[in-house]
């Protein structure tokens, strides 16, 4: 990619600037941000860079809940979890659940196993950057929507039921590792439905009943260390188009989440689980829990490593959702029209990463 000099003035930057011809030759790299950087570039393309209002760094000492799911098998310590897990999806958004029963070497090795993949020879990734595959390296699957790109690449895997993935698919520097740690957070995102279920006053299986988590999609990110993160984000404001995800990530931080207009930064906790609510989980919960803003800054100390766990429910055949009628009355009509995911996905993966369609979906009061 071609990289206008320091000596150019703003107004020779301005002339010379092509967005449509920058964005195609780092398309056309297939390597990804951390391409550039082994490309040995000092300072960030212009695709990447943000205006300055969104670069509001005021945060609070603020942090998201952190609830101990260890209770849940005694009547009385399961009542405060359900608790502790409605006020958070309810009031924030966000939070983190420790003791969650899965070994944090499995966790550990999970990490690594993205920064092998990541770190690999840049031509091993090559053959999996394809929008089209449902396992596949990319950087910006929204690069000629969005009006930044972040700084970021990804390995994403599309786990659905009615079409597998074969183990042999994924590649094998990270193969065992991801088997593994998929079965250990599939079975945390039944209990976490359960929970939740319970936190919205329904029959523990409900959620569950409703097969929220039943197609799954993970993402492995990695974000390269950043010559210039005062001008660009890891990943832009925005929501998650899921039921419910788990993050785990590596403990440099980054992740900031929106809470009554500040910025709370995410302190990694070993062997923490970041959960959030999705927007699918806000409109069949009738806005009863919040789906929030959150975002990703960029760092100049070294990359930062998350695994995002999406839990999405019935992608195919068709499957339609609405607000849970138990949530719905007179006093509290729905919010939402109900809709399937195979209309719903297609929309969302259309357009910009930061547009969350709830609005699209929204019944006119």
């Amino acid at each position: 990619m071609e990289i206008p000099s320091s000596g150019e003035s703003s107004v020779e930057m301005a002339v010379n600037y092509n967005r449509e011809k920058e964005l195609q030759a780092f398309d056309d790299s297939k390597a990804g941000v951390k391409g550039l950087i082994d490309s040995g570039v000092a300072k960030v393309p212009k695709i990447f860079i943000r205006p300055a209002e969104e670069f509001d760094r005021n945060t609070t000492n603020l942090q998201i809940p952190i609830v101990d799911i260890s209770a849940i098998e005694g009547s009385d310590g399961r009542a405060k979890v359900v608790n502790e897990v409605r006020i958070a999806s309810e009031e924030w958004g966000f939070f983190q659940v420790v003791n969650h029963g899965i070994p944090l070497n499995v966790l550990d090795e999970m990490i690594d196993g993205v920064r092998r993949f990541h770190e690999q020879d840049s031509d091993l990734k090559k053959s999996l950057y394809d929008l089209k595959k449902r396992l596949r390296f990319e950087s910006n699957y929204d690069l000629y929507k969005s009006k930044f790109a972040n700084w970021r690449d990804t390995l994403t895997i599309y786990m659905l039921h009615s079409d597998p993935v074969d183990p042999d698919e994924i590649p094998l520097v990270c193969r065992s590792t991801i088997i593994k740690y998929t079965e250990h957070v599939t079975n945390l995102g039944n209990t976490l439905f359960e929970l939740l279920s319970e936190a919205l006053g329904l029959k523990h299986n409900h959620l569950n009943a409703l097969e929220c988590g039943r197609d799954r999609t993970l993402l492995g990110h990695y974000y390269p260390a950043c010559p210039e993160p005062e001008l660009t984000l890891g990943a832009g404001t925005h929501l998650d188009p899921t039921f419910l995800t788990v993050l785990l990530q590596d403990q440099l931080g980054g992740l900031q989440v929106l809470h009554k207009n500040q910025w709370v930064e995410v302190q990694p906790i070993s062997g923490g689980l970041v959960v959030n609510i999705g927007v699918l989980l806000q409109m069949i919960s009738n806005d009863k829990f919040k789906s929030v803003d959150h975002r990703v800054v960029a760092n100049l100390a070294r990359p930062r490593i998350s695994v995002p766990f999406f839990f999405i429910g019935v992608v195919d055949p068709s499957k339609l959702y609405g607000p849970i009628q138990e949530l719905v009355s007179e006093e509290n009509p729905p919010q939402y029209k109900d809709f399937s995911l195979c209309d719903f996905f297609p929309k969302f993966l259309s357009r910009a990463h930061d547009d969350s369609m709830l609005n699209e979906y929204k019944l006119q009061s």
